[in-house]
């Protein structure tokens, strides 16, 4: 709980049970209750089979229904009897309590204490004390709980003195009508106290105690907004650095009065409470009620329970009212209370948790009834988890808390772990079954089930023990041992395990499970398979010592199945059931495993050969006979290699290893390929279009131009650039553009090397005859088993090959294509020189591409070639004007381009194809032939129709034509750009009118 500390819950618990009893005798009332002792007439007194005989009713914890209220001399308690617990011995003859021992020491806040010296407690089982020379009488009820709860003298004279000063002439008031703490603070005054730091203390307990019940765990839900929350919450924390005023005329005091009664006297539904809501919040009540319980045990042994229990039960019933408590929520703190006390006395006296488990079969009766309130079925849900997670954590690892000489603790055990769980899947299926059809609810019985688990869990974790034990004795030993060896020994040791389980633990737990030994003796052949499959896992070959542990593992399967016939011969289904549980150790399977393993790590080596060529291959060539690289001919000769070495293998080779082996060498070469095409994407060569913009031939570049064009600057330096010594060109391939032509070799090795490891693969005399196993059939002529990655490395070579070209035009050409061609004019930056340069680039490509492969290239390289002059006339910046008259020269232009490929060998381009990739750039040629008058006509038409806004006025702006780079002469975004780039006054007046276009800088 939120700021409230045991000590404050239990101080506050007595104040409320001392306050509901204050009519009974000794709390105030007349007739004060005395406990007497007669051990020795117990045989001749049986008492009133109401209160002190066996099973009511109301159930073996549920308080007595009248009490006696005077000598109790009933040496049997009900409550006892009920729950199995034995009676506390007592003395032969009767003895009176002295008043001075039943005084505590008190502390600095008036409540938790211990006994002032350790003889002048009593012993509370008997509830007397013998002090020799001192006036001793019976304790009162009072007294006792008083001691038991360790409640000093001074706070109880206080609580007495104040209740009787407030009922003053209200002796027909109800206890559960009172609001207790804000009625302490209000009658008891700080001169009450040793000093104003005590009485500070034990105000701010009372205030916190008003928070708990009012504001922080409400029985009625209550908003955050509501301004009696902060009003209340402003005058407790107020309280923290002095006591408030609770003077007459204090105005905190009256305050916290109405503040405090408001909200206790608050309903649900608006209608008027019975009672005020000040302590019934849930789990405050619950903190409260079982703190009251806990007082039922000896101070002075605390695994006993006191022989007046009915008559405390009696007692604390009292406070039901004021608690919200009602039977269903006592017997399940009650049980709690039980449970707790046997697990925090470090489970010393068994007799608690049969009495835990007795008052379970209340709790069941209780949870199957209807209507139940949801702060029960949450207690209830909490409780039975605590329960069930605490029992079954010792039962989950039986091995390791019981052995010989403990093994009936899980008699005791067992039973109140399988209750738990029954009452918590009942109460799960009873909630979901209350909004289901008809409301029929089927309950399964999962005794069996759980049982199950513990044995399998327990077992695991004993095996587990076994096998940590056996490797911790290796690491602390010089000499080690063949692991052979110690998977012999491990053999041996389950087989000890087993007969273990079978002798000790099996006929008890065969009560509540009809096949105990199976299921332990299934599980550790489970385990120890898996502890076999483990030490095989790092074999390569069969050899002696692998056989050796095959045929120890193959003894002890035969022991264990043995004991698991032999446990369920009475089984319906004779134990094939629980047989089927058991994996076979198959030698042939293990061998099948073995050489998957090799494959697997034969494949790993081919991996660490990839990653170290992604990190090392520099794309040279291995040599001048050898134009690929070096990582690719090292992965073929691993695949070789493998191939080789895995037919040697002396058994029989099925298809599907076969099958496994290919896939795995194609996954490396698919793997491999990726890493050969990963090398970018032609858009990365290819330059941003440049803002379309109208020709103005005042622009800053043409008068920088005119004044350099008469001593002809740009055209000598591109001269200078192609004619080398005046005679020869010089190619401009870069070295990152020849490393492409060696991935594209590179590409060409791989496919055609693939063929002859698919033979060795294919054609091989040892194939074994046996089925193939997970539906995997024959192999047709025709088939391949690299058929996906040929389709892969295709593909790649296609990429590659664009990549290189378009590196080629863009980047390598740029300085003498792109960037240069037309600049200007037309007439003084034709094509000659890009020509040339590219005549020798296209040399250089067929002396360093594989034959097979140049084609491809050589096309990629034409498509880059025809894309790079296309961008000149459509997107070469504010450096380009073009007249009407010069499309004649383009035209020449354009045809020296494709002669260039036309001619560029035998057989590697067909003029089809080049006239067929020619024909868009010819189109825009001769859209550059018409008058810009027809330009603008057919631009206004067509843009009109793509847009469908009909024809447009005279002077009207026209929608601008979307960029889809897919030029063509029929293309409204292809006319706009020849019109940018057209020099004349008609174009620039239709461009600013139509568009408003900027003009060019």
């Amino acid at each position: 709980l939120e700021t409230i500390d045991h000590d404050d819950i239990r101080e506050t618990a007595y104040e409320i049970f001392f306050t509901s009893c204050r009519s009974s005798p000794g709390f105030g009332g007349r007739n004060a209750l005395m406990f007497y002792s007669s051990h020795e007439n117990q045989h001749n007194h049986h008492g009133d089979e109401g209160s002190s005989g066996g099973l009511s009713s109301q159930g073996p914890g549920s308080p007595s229904r009248r009490a006696n209220h005077g000598a109790v001399n009933a040496p049997s308690s009900r409550v006892k009897r009920a729950l199995g617990l034995k009676m506390v011995k007592r003395p032969q003859h009767t003895r009176r309590m002295s008043m001075s021992s039943l005084n505590f020491s008190s502390d600095s806040g008036g409540g938790s204490s211990s006994p002032s010296s350790p003889g002048s407690s009593p012993g509370v089982g008997s509830a007397f004390s013998t002090l020799s020379g001192r006036p001793r009488r019976p304790l009162t009820s009072a007294e006792l709980m008083r001691q038991q709860m360790r409640v000093t003298e001074q706070s109880d004279n206080r609580l007495r003195k104040t209740l009787m000063r407030t009922l003053v002439g209200q002796t027909g008031k109800k206890s559960e009508n009172i609001i207790l703490p804000l009625e302490l603070i209000r009658f008891i005054k700080p001169s009450e106290f040793n000093d104003p730091h005590e009485y500070h203390i034990w105000q701010k307990r009372q205030l916190k105690i008003l928070e708990a019940g009012l504001l922080l765990y409400p029985s009625v839900p209550i908003e955050k907004s509501n301004s009696l929350v902060t009003c209340l919450r402003e005058i407790i924390r107020s309280s923290d650095f002095k006591p408030i005023d609770i003077s007459k005329n204090s105005d905190t005091m009256r305050t916290l009065s109405n503040t405090a009664i408001s909200l206790a006297w608050r309903s649900t539904n608006g209608s008027p409470n019975n009672v005020p809501h000040w302590a019934d919040g849930f789990p405050f009540n619950i903190h409260l009620y079982t703190c009251l319980l806990q007082a039922i045990f000896d101070i002075r042994d605390e695994t006993q329970v006191l022989d007046e229990v009915d008559e405390l039960l009696e007692l604390m019933k009292k406070t039901w009212t004021t608690l919200g408590i009602n039977r269903p929520i006592h017997n399940a703190c009650f049980t709690w209370v039980l449970f707790q006390q046997y697990v925090s006395t470090n489970q010393t006296e068994p007799d608690l948790l049969y009495a835990a488990y007795t008052m379970l079969t209340e709790v069941a009766n209780d949870a199957k009834k209807p209507d139940r309130e949801a702060s029960y079925v949450k207690l209830l849900s909490l409780m039975l988890d605590s329960i069930q997670n605490w029992a079954e954590n010792r039962l989950l690892s039986y091995h390791d808390y019981f052995n010989k000489g403990t093994i009936s603790g899980i008699e005791s055990l067992l039973p109140l772990a399988l209750s738990s769980a029954k009452i918590l899947g009942e109460d799960v299926k009873i909630m979901e079954g209350e909004g289901g059809e008809n409301g029929d609810i089927m309950l399964v019985d999962s005794t069996s089930d759980r049982v199950d688990l513990y044995i399998r869990s327990s077992v695991k974790n004993a095996f587990a023990k076994m096998v940590e034990n056996e490797n911790a004795k290796l690491a602390n030993t010089e000499e080690k041992e063949e692991p052979s060896v110690t998977i012999l020994k491990f053999a041996k040791k389950t087989e000890v395990l087993a007969k273990k389980e079978k002798e000790l633990f099996s006929p008890i737990l065969k009560r509540w499970h009809p096949v105990a030994t199976g299921v332990a003796v299934v599980t550790l052949h489970q385990y120890y398979g898996a502890l076999l499959k483990q030490h095989l896992s790092g074999t390569r070959m069969l050899n002696s010592e692998i056989v050796g542990v095959l045929q120890g593992a193959s003894k002890l399967e035969k022991v264990l199945v043995q004991m698991v016939v032999e446990d369920s011969v009475e089984c319906e289904d004779g134990g094939k059931g629980i047989i089927r549980e058991m994996s076979p150790y198959e030698v042939d399977s293990i061998i099948l495993k073995l050489l998957r393993q090799w494959i697997d790590e034969r494949l790993k080596k081919g991996k660490d050969l990839l990653s170290r060529a992604k990190e090392t291959e520099n794309w040279n060539p291995k040599s001048k006979s050898e134009p690929y690289a070096q990582s690719a001919e090292e992965l073929l000769n691993l695949a070789k290699e493998m191939v080789k070495d895995f037919f040697e293998i002396p058994i029989g080779i099925t298809n599907d290893l076969i099958l496994d082996l290919a896939e795995g060498l194609e996954q490396l070469f698919q793997e491999y390929t990726t890493f050969v095409a990963s090398c970018g994407s032609k858009k990365s060569y290819l330059p941003t279009l440049p803002p379309l913009t109208r020709c103005n031939r005042d622009s800053k570049f043409f008068k920088i131009w005119k004044k350099a064009s008469p001593c002809s600057v740009g055209v000598e330096h591109m001269h200078r650039i192609v004619n080398m010594d005046g005679h020869h060109s010089r190619p401009s391939t870069s070295r990152g553009t020849q490393r492409l032509y060696i991935r594209l070799n590179t590409l060409h090795y791989l496919i055609t090397n693939l063929p002859s490891l698919d033979k060795a693969l294919a054609t091989s005399p040892k194939v074994s005859t046996q089925n193939n196993s997970n539906g995997r059939s024959g192999r047709g002529a025709s088939y391949s088993f690299f058929e996906n990655v040929n389709a892969s490395i295709q593909s790649a070579c296609d990429h590659v090959s664009e990549v290189a070209a378009y590196r080629l035009i863009f980047l390598d050409s740029n300085s003498v294509f792109y960037e240069n061609l037309y600049v200007g004019d037309v007439a003084n930056s034709r094509i000659r020189p890009a020509v040339k340069i590219l005549k020798q680039n296209l040399t250089l490509l067929n002396a360093i591409v594989i034959d097979r492969v140049q084609a491809v290239a050589m096309k990629e390289v034409m498509k880059a070639s025809f894309e790079a002059f296309l961008m000149v006339l459509l997107a070469g910046g504010p450096s380009r004007t073009f007249n009407r008259s010069d499309h004649e020269m383009i035209n020449d232009d354009f045809d020296s381009l494709k002669r260039v490929f036309c001619n560029c060998g035998e057989g590697l381009i067909s003029d089809d194809v080049v006239k067929k990739e020619a024909d868009t750039i010819e189109g825009v040629i001769s859209l550059m032939s018409l008058s810009t008058e027809q330009l603008t006509e057919d631009l206004s038409i067509i843009t009109c129709e793509t847009s469908g806004i009909g024809l447009v006025g005279t002077g009207q702006k026209l929608p601008m034509p979307p960029t889809t780079g897919r030029w063509d002469r029929s293309d409204p975004n292809t006319i706009l750009r020849v019109l940018c780039h057209r020099n004349d006054r008609v174009a620039n007046q239709f461009l600013k009118k139509s568009f408003q276009l900027a003009k060019r800088k």
